[in-house]
This record gives structure tokens, C-alpha cells and sequence, in this order.
């Protein structure tokens, strides 16, 4: 049963610094190198050194372990330090860990961050090629021998379901695509920079697994994002504008395995994100209307459609429409799918850009910004807002 009261953490932390490296398909260094730099970066577009860092909270997924980062970014000694499992569904959850950590007062400084080389090292998109016992793995066991061997074949079967259901044709999933290409096209940080399509482009693009294209599929990179948290009260004293964590949640809906949860009684929503939707909005006590721009984590266009009907900002099957209109603004810096593919983290840096209004492709006056995390596993998502 999810909780069914707010809690306390919302308005009690902020973040108050954000940095990358830059995104490509070869960084051409360690995936320790990758974290440094980004958390160096970070800290100085927060104004602060590595010595005021007590706290670090990275993915299990992660490579660079917070003592090896804390030595090699000359920090001391660290009070906290916490790692959240899942893949991309960690994302905001990494957020939520640093400010109970800062809310509780168990940390002053706690930096997130998260760096890989996704493209040149290890590739996720080539599926499964060898995995430890384990009890995730015998519940991928009964897909694995069919074939369901990538993430985007074990998306593609909830992705056959939901245009099933709702009538739809796989252009449906290419509003989303040219959405985020349209705002990758004027991010000179995006891969994809100055390269925006379009709903042919999409439709003509190769079947990866049916019914997903290729546009419909993120990108592999390589880099680092990095992200600094305090209190509400310190970050008041810092050189940026602090954008305030109003609500931070994690879900993981009944019948939850990592990406293959077929023997749900539906396979056209997302529970565990309803899980996180619910929590948001009982914690800030906002609603859809009140949400300036949507960062959706967006690894498979049909995710991004059921995340929107899962927080209620349309109904169900109407999120290819709700798209098209521009009825949000999403992805503004061109998403995973236009950016790069950070599991999520350079996501949460756009939605501090947008409170900040530093954004390339800013929303004028954004005062509150959703940011979800990956999507088919355990999730997590955050409002940030701006403070007062």
C-alpha cells in the first residue's frame, strides 16, 4: 500500500549547483575521469569547494565508487554516502537521498552524480550477454529464450499492447521524437544539435523491434552530470538561484520486475510511476495545470505517452495528442532521445536551468518543473520550484 498522507520533505532542500562533461559517443577517458569532472563542475557553478562536500549518492549501476570520487575530487570527510539501485529509475531518487540526508542534517553538501561510458564501454542496448544468479535474473529467465533480449524488446511488448488498445498507429510515438529533436536542435550541449526531424523522418527510420522505430530509441553516450544539493536556508547565501525541492518520491507498483512486468493485469500504464505521480502531488499539493514543464524521461517514446496519462495530464491513450499540441512544455533540452542518455541526471540539470531561466530553450516565468525518472522499474520523480 503507498502512502497516503504528504510528508515532510518537501521545501527543506535545493539544488544549488549543476555540471557535465560534454556528451559524446567517445570520451577518450575513465568513467571515474567522467565523474570528477562533472562534480568539479558542479561545484563551482555552486560556489563551492570539494571540502564543503559531506555527502555523495551515485547508482549501484556506477563504476566510481564515493570514496575513489571523494579522493580523487580532493574532498574529505563524508557523514553520508548512499547508492540507488534500478538504472535509470534511481535518477530523482539519487536527489531525494541527498535531501533527507540534508533535511535530517546527517549532511551539509551532498553531491549526485552519475557518469558512464554508455557508447564506448559498456552498450545497454545490446541486451543481456551475461548476469550473476540472481533473483532479477530468473525473472528475466522466462523472456530471455523467446527472444526479449534488449531493453527495447521487452518495451516493444507493452508499446503492441497500448496501440492495440487505444487504436493508435506508431506515429503516436513520433510526436515525442520530433518534440525532443525540435529542442535538441537549438542546444548547442545536444548531440543532436542543429539536427531537428520530422514525423516522415521518424516513420522512415529502421524497426528496431515492432512497433519501435529507431527515433523512438535514446541515444548511447558517454559523460558525466553531476548535481549538488543543501539546505534551502545556505543555498539563500550561494551565487545561483536555488531551485527548491518541493516534492521527491520513489514507486514500485504491485507485480514490479525491471522491464518485464507481462503478467500485470494491464500492460497500457506504468503503476509504479502512478505510485510516484500520487505522492507528488499529495506532498506540493500542485496539479497538472500547475506544472510549468515536464522533464519525462524519455529512454522509448511509448514511456513518455503513459508517464502523461499516469500523472494525469490527459487521459488514457489521449498523450499522443496532449503531444502534438504542445500542451506542456517537454524535454526542452532535447531529452535523451536529443540530448544524450545520462539515466535521467542531465534532465534534472534542465529543470534547474528552466527555474533558474537559463535555459536555451526557456519557458518564460517557469516556476515549477516534473522530473521523472526511468521507466519499467522501481521510479522516482521530483517537482522542483522556485523558492518564495
Amino acid at each position: 500500500m503507498s502512502i497516503r498522507r504528504r510528508d515532510g520533505l518537501g521545501g527543506r532542500a535545493a539544488v544549488v549547483g549543476i555540471g557535465a562533461t560534454e556528451f559524446s559517443k567517445d570520451s577518450g577517458r575513465s568513467e571515474l575521469k567522467l565523474a570528477v569532472e562533472a562534480v568539479h563542475a558542479a561545484l563551482d557553478d555552486a560556489g563551492l569547494s570539494p571540502a564543503d562536500v559531506d555527502g555523495l549518492v551515485t547508482f549501484t549501476m556506477d563504476t566510481s565508487p564515493e570514496i575513489t570520487v571523494a579522493q580523487a575530487a580532493g574532498m574529505g570527510e563524508l557523514s553520508f554516502f548512499s547508492r540507488v539501485h534500478y538504472g535509470g529509475g534511481a535518477a530523482c531518487a539519487t536527489v531525494q537521498q541527498a535531501a533527507l540526508a540534508v533535511a535530517s542534517g546527517i549532511a551539509e553538501v551532498v553531491v549526485c552524480y552519475r557518469a558512464f561510458n554508455e557508447r564506448s564501454g559498456r552498450r545497454f542496448g545490446a541486451g543481456v550477454q551475461h548476469r550473476e544468479p540472481s533473483a532479477e535474473g530468473a525473472a528475466l529467465g522466462w523472456n530471455l529464450p523467446f527472444g526479449l533480449l534488449t531493453p527495447a524488446s521487452w518495451v516493444a511488448m507493452a508499446a503492441q499492447r497500448y496501440l492495440h488498445t487505444y487504436g493508435l498507429t506508431p506515429e503516436a510515438f513520433g510526436h515525442v521524437a520530433v518534440t525532443d529533436r525540435r529542442h535538441a536542435a537549438r542546444n548547442p550541449a545536444a548531440y543532436f544539435y542543429g539536427k531537428p526531424i520530422t514525423l516522415d523522418d521518424h516513420a522512415d527510420s529502421r524497426w528496431i523491434v515492432e512497433p519501435l522505430r529507431l527515433l523512438d530509441c535514446c541515444q548511447e553516450t558517454d559523460g558525466g552530470q553531476a548535481i549538488v544539493v543543501t539546505s534551502v536556508e545556505r543555498a539563500r547565501d550561494l551565487p545561483q538561484r536555488p531551485a527548491v525541492v518541493v516534492a521527491a518520491a520513489q514507486g514500485a507498483g504491485r507485480a514490479q520486475e525491471q522491464m518485464t512486468s507481462f503478467y500485470r493485469d494491464d500492460l497500457t500504464g506504468l503503476p509504479e510511476m502512478g505510485v510516484v505521480a500520487r505522492q507528488l502531488w499529495r506532498t506540493s499539493g500542485l496539479a497538472p495545470q500547475d506544472i510549468d514543464v515536464g522533464i519525462i524521461y524519455d529512454h522509448f517514446t511509448p514511456f513518455v505517452l503513459m508517464q502523461l496519462e499516469e500523472f494525469g495530464f490527459c487521459g488514457p491513450g489521449e498523450a499522443a495528442e496532449f503531444v502534438a499540441a504542445d500542451a506542456l512544455p517537454l524535454n526542452t533540452h532535447g531529452g535523451q532521445l536529443g540530448e544524450a542518455y545520462l539515466h535521467g541526471m542531465n534532465g534534472i540539470a534542465e529543470a534547474v536551468r528552466q527555474i533558474r531561466g537559463t535555459s536555451v530553450n526557456q519557458i518564460p516565468d517557469a516556476a515549477r518543473a516534473l522530473v521523472t525518472a526511468g521507466t519499467g522499474v522501481p521510479t522516482s520523480g521530483l517537482i522542483l520550484g522556485a523558492d518564495g
